[in-house]
């Protein structure tokens, strides 16, 4: 579990225009592109808040700067991980939101076939959608959005099942407050781009 994952979200009247197969070359050619000034290494890196790239890309897309990751999919794996030693103490209500919650985002679930990404985004061609982690539609992402604001005032009855059950020394998730601050970073991307209607992509290396 080596990767890294960049998560950012896209204006879909900008994306969604062209075939899918081309997608991702678009996303990728604005990411990188020199004019938007958005890897300017003398400029501050906030954790918990949006990375907006300056000039054409400004109001297209952006990244999202997770909190205590480093930018490593370690912390995203890990939080699938303790979920599930979590889950059997949780409420029906908060299993199930947190379920699909993770399902959908980052947990392979049981047999690891969790599919992160909606059908139709990118295409199906695998050389084309190398490095994708994760695709979610605007539909997706609002029913999502939704999902976390159901579970969201519940989260803090979890404390105590995870302190006995899956807090740990060490680590990329050790305690409950690195858990819940992976939860809300997520939330906010997911309702970010609920609000704009825009779609969801996170992507490694």
């Amino acid at each position: 579990m080596g990767l890294d994952i960049t998560v950012m979200i896209a204006d879909w009247s900008w994306l969604g225009e062209i075939p899918p197969g081309e997608r991702l070359l678009r996303l990728r050619e604005a990411w990188y592109a020199d004019e938007s000034g958005l890897w300017d290494h003398d400029a501050p890196v906030v954790e918990g808040d949006w990375i907006r790239p300056r000039g054409p890309g400004n109001s297209i897309f952006a990244v999202y700067e997770f909190r205590g990751t480093l930018g490593s999919f370690k912390a995203h794996f890990w939080a699938g991980e303790v979920w599930e030693s979590v889950r059997d103490h949780a409420g029906p209500l908060v299993r199930a939101r947190l379920d699909t919650l993770l399902l959908a985002l980052i947990r392979g679930g049981l047999d690891g076939a969790a599919d992160h990404v909606d059908q139709g985004f990118f295409g199906d061609d695998p050389a084309v959608t190398h490095g994708v982690l994760l695709a979610r539609l605007p539909d997706s992402v609002r029913e999502l959005a939704a999902t976390w604001e159901e579970v969201r005032p519940w989260l803090d009855g979890l404390r105590g099942a995870f302190d006995e059950h899956a807090a740990v020394s060490e680590g990329w998730v050790r305690d409950f407050d690195e858990f819940t601050d992976l939860l809300e970073d997520w939330g906010r991307v997911l309702s970010e781009a609920a609000r704009r209607g825009w779609g969801l992509v996170g992507l490694s290396g």
